[in-house]
C-alpha cells in the first residue's frame, strides 16, 4: 500500500525524543521534524552541540548533554523532556556504533562496547520512556536498526549480533505494548551517507590472515554500493510515524529490501528441504536415548 495515500494519524505537532542529534540520521530526522512544526528534544555529547541545536527552533528544539551509558543521566533527560514538552509522542533510539571485523578478530572490549551501545543503551532508553508513553495512552517507539539486523554478514558478526538483539527486543515490545496503544517500528536502512565507512566504522583491533577475504569483500561493497542520503531516510520515517497503520519492520532502500527478500527466500527453501525431517523428529522414541 502506498502509505502516502493511506491517510495520516497526525493531528497535532508531535513531540519527539531522539538519541544522538548531532549528526547523521538523528540530525536529519530532527531537522525534518522541526521543519514541519514538531518539537524535538535530542541528546548530544558536547555543550557546543547543545547550544547550536537549541538555536534551530527556540522553544521547540531542546538539547540535553547525556552520556547514554549513564542510567541516571538518561532518566533525568527523559523526565525533563516529558516535563518541558508536556508529554512524549515519539521516542527514537538512533545512537549507534558500527563495528567491522571477523568475530575472532574483535577484542573483548570491542564486543562488549558494541552490545552496550547498540543494544543495552537502547533498552534502557526505551524502558525509561515507557511509563510516560503508557501514561498518556499511546505513542511510537522507533528503533533504528540496519539491514544487518535482519541478515548476517561476514566481517560484521558482532554488529549483526547487537542489531539482532535490538530487533528481537522490538518484536517483543510490539506485542507487549499493543494493549497500551504504543506502536513499535524497526527501521532497517541499508548503508547511507555518514553511517557507514570513514570515521563512522570501527574495525577490529587485529586483522587475521584467514579472514582477509571477508574484510576485502566488505570494503569493496562499501566502496561501490549506491548510498542514499540520510535526508531521504528521515522523510520516510516521518511518513511511517504519521501512518495510521505503521509497520513493525521497515527496510529502507533497495539494498535493505533485497537483503530481506534474499533471506526470506533462503529460509523458505531451507524449510521446504528439511520439512519432512522436522516433522519426523517429533516421532522419535525418547525411551531409546
Amino acid at each position: 500500500m502506498n502509505q502516502k495515500a493511506s491517510g495520516s494519524k497526525k493531528k497535532h505537532p508531535l513531540r519527539w525524543l531522539i538519541s544522538g542529534v548531532s549528526g547523521g540520521l538523528g540530525r536529519a530526522l530532527a531537522l525534518a521534524a522541526l521543519e514541519r512544526g514538531d518539537s524535538v528534544a535530542g541528546t548530544v555529547r558536547e555543550s557546543e552541540q547543545a547550544v547550536e541545536f537549541e538555536a534551530l527552533a527556540p522553544g521547540r528544539s531542546l538539547a540535553y548533554l547525556c552520556d547514554m551509558g549513564d542510567p541516571l543521566r538518561v532518566e533525568k533527560t527523559v523526565s525533563c523532556t516529558n516535563k518541558a514538552l508536556k508529554g512524549l509522542d515519539v521516542v527514537v533510539n538512533n545512537a549507534g556504533y558500527v563495528l567491522a571485523g571477523a568475530v575472532e578478530e574483535v577484542s573483548e572490549e570491542q564486543l562488549r562496547l558494541v552490545m552496550e551501545k547498540n543494544f543495552f543503551r537502547a533498552l534502557h532508553f526505551t524502558r525509561t520512556a515507557l511509563p510516560y508513553l503508557r501514561a498518556r495512552g499511546g505513542g511510537h517507539i522507533v528503533n533504528i536498526s540496519s539491514q544487518e539486523g535482519f541478515a548476517g554478514s561476514a566481517a560484521l558478526g558482532l554488529y549483526n549480533a547487537s542489531k539482532f538483539a535490538l530487533e528481537g527486543l522490538s518484536e517483543s515490545l510490539y506485542e507487549e505494548l499493543r494493549p497500551h496503544n504504543v506502536r513499535v517500528t524497526i527501521v532497517e536502512p541499508g548503508p547511507y551517507q555518514s553511517a557507514w565507512g570513514g570515521n563512522a566504522m570501527v574495525w577490529a583491533e587485529q586483522e587475521m590472515e584467514g579472514y582477509a577475504a571477508g574484510r576485502q569483500a566488505l570494503r569493496q561493497l562499501l566502496d561501490h554500493q549506491k548510498v542514499p542520503s540520510v535526508e531521504a531516510a528521515a522523510q520516510a520515517i516521518l511518513q511511517v510515524v504519521d501512518s495510521p497503520n505503521p509497520p513493525l519492520r521497515l527496510p529502507l532502500g533497495e539494498s535493505a529490501l533485497q537483503r530481506v527478500k534474499d533471506k526470506i527466500g533462503a529460509l523458505q527453501a531451507e524449510l521446504a528441504q528439511w520439512e519432512a525431517f522436522t516433522l519426523e523428529s517429533e516421532k522419535v522414541n525418547i525411551s531409546r536415548r
